[in-house]
């Protein structure tokens, strides 16, 4: 319930189950920040599942973000904004609502954030959600989750997938709070981008997660989910960079930047173990979830495939030229040569080299290199992940963003990450420094950035973003671009080239060379 304040306060306060929180109206919202959803996971809750929180006593100001889970640093050096709080209590959530009425029952929606499950935290910028709430008049979630070894890393005595366990207690946590802050638990959606869309693809297959929540948004679902055999040979190598073995008992006692560090080690060297770890090792990324058996069955589209979540309404989508924005910061945009591409085809292309080439018989060198990434990486299992659930009996609406991002002369594309400035509308904030340069939004951007809003807002609302259901028969989809139309899936030839290819949990392949 909402605890009235004095008259003259213009700071609500909430109860939530573990506390009452104080918030701040801002530009016509109420904002609460880093309330708890979970003990920290120090002490003799490291590598554990998550613990439901302490509660307290009093009010307790929601004023600042929760400080970010141990990670890598992101591309531009840092992990959120500067005035973030340190300490250990990195499993928070935040809230924007247009009012913490519970009787006003506003569609949800809960944001999962990407990084290669390495890095990413709900403070950063770039995720403000004030937009989201105002224009579709609901409430929006984000919370932090763990990344690295802390949340993704085989560790022997501790339990797999531990970032996708926090992002279940989270769930919970907004089915028993966020009618107190003027949100209807029966009607959230979680959204997510990149490893935040593999983290609503695995939610939607994990037995844990059923029931909190009714649809759900991937937006370039990346297909990389490790076998347990993968995961547990990664987690040798990564305990291996400190000297130790990846158990709890050897792990425990060091600090949280000590195991960032054995992910930074470990990585750069990932390409030099193709024999071994396959088309992991190119990813340079130690961490996905982990097919489990337990936490997570199955894969997704196996999951989606069988049923799992027939009753969850899905938007799956991608961008047309996802890779290249690593390319761009591999420092090699627009130069890859015949000798890269061809290992790339090799690694990833089904039906092998010859089937590409012949599929894109104009297709340049580079752009082959781009394209297959492209497919293999998050288009092909986004369009998947979608006919899976079609498959098992849900409905799924799909969607690919042609137009280009404006900086370096429009060579970017529609490269990964561009749809989180234009759904969130943050121009100016991290990755969006790089695709947008230093000028203002144009008014085509604006445009298209309030289509994107206004298409995920009706989604959360009514299930229906504006476009036709995916089918098998006309496969249509919707096309952002400066003009957004409703089309045949645009990349018909990749998706004939990927049928009937299946998503598997990724193996160890071998001993090394």
């Amino acid at each position: 319930m909402t605890i009235p304040g004095p008259a003259e306060s213009v700071e609500p306060v909430v109860r939530t189950s573990s506390g009452a929180v104080r918030g701040r109206t801002e530009d016509g919202l109420t904002v609460f920040r880093g309330i708890p959803f979970a003990q920290p996971p120090v002490g003799d809750a490291r590598f554990a599942a998550p613990r439901r929180p302490r509660p307290w006593e009093g009010i307790r100001d929601a004023y600042a973000f929760g400080p970010p889970p141990p990670q890598d640093l992101g591309p531009a050096g840092t992990v959120g904004p500067p005035d973030v709080p340190g300490g250990d209590d990195w499993l928070t959530v935040n809230v924007w609502t247009p009012a913490p009425d519970p009787a006003a029952q506003r569609p949800v929606m809960v944001w999962i954030y990407g990084g290669a499950y390495k890095l990413g935290h709900s403070g950063s910028p770039g995720y403000d959600a004030r937009r989201i709430a105002a224009d579709g008049d609901l409430v929006v979630v984000s919370f932090n989750y763990r990344v690295g070894m802390e949340g993704f890393a085989h560790i022997e005595g501790a339990p797999a997938n531990r970032g996708l366990l926090d992002q279940v207690a989270a769930l919970v946590w907004v089915q028993e709070n966020i009618a107190a802050f003027g949100g209807d638990p029966d009607q959230v959606t979680i959204f997510g981008e990149s490893a935040g869309a593999g983290s609503v693809a695995a939610l939607l297959a994990m037995p844990r997660a059923a029931g909190l929540f009714r649809r759900a948004v991937a937006q370039s679902v990346p297909g990389t989910f490790f076998s347990t055999a993968l995961a547990a040979d990664i987690g040798t190598a990564l305990a291996a960079e400190l000297g130790l073995r990846p158990t709890v008992e050897d792990l425990a006692d060091l600090t949280p930047d000590q195991l960032v560090k054995a992910g930074q080690a470990l990585a750069p060297k990932m390409p030099g173990r193709v024999a071994r770890w396959g088309q992991a090792a190119p990813t340079i990324t130690p961490y996905a979830p982990v097919v489990d058996g337990e936490f997570l069955p199955v894969t997704p589209w196996r999951a989606l495939a069988s049923g799992a979540a027939r009753d969850v309404e899905l938007i799956a989508g991608h961008n047309r030229d996802e890779n290249r924005l690593f390319t761009l910061m591999a420092g090699k945009l627009g130069e890859i040569g015949e000798d890269r591409a061809s290992a790339a085809l090799r690694l990833y292309a089904p039906g092998g080299e010859a089937a590409y080439r012949a599929a894109f018989p104009d297709a340049s060198a580079n752009d082959l290199y781009e394209h297959v990434q492209t497919d293999w990486l998050f288009a092909m299992p986004s369009l998947h992940l979608a006919e899976a659930h079609l498959a098992g009996g849900g409905r799924a609406h799909v969607y690919e963003l042609t137009w280009p991002a404006p900086a370096f002369g429009g060579d970017l594309g529609a490269c990964h990450a561009l749809d989180i400035p234009l759904l969130f509308g943050t121009f100016k904030a991290d990755l969006a420094l790089l695709q947008f340069g230093d000028a203002e939004p144009s008014e085509e951007a604006l445009a298209l950035s309030s289509g994107f809003r206004a298409a995920w807002t009706a989604f959360a609302r009514t299930g229906d973003p504006g476009w036709p259901a995916y089918d098998t028969r006309q496969r249509l989809v919707r096309v952002f671009d400066t003009e957004s139309t409703v089309a045949p899936y645009p990349e018909e030839i990749s998706r004939r080239l990927w049928e009937g290819y299946e998503f598997a949990p990724l193996p160890l392949v071998g001993p090394e060379a």
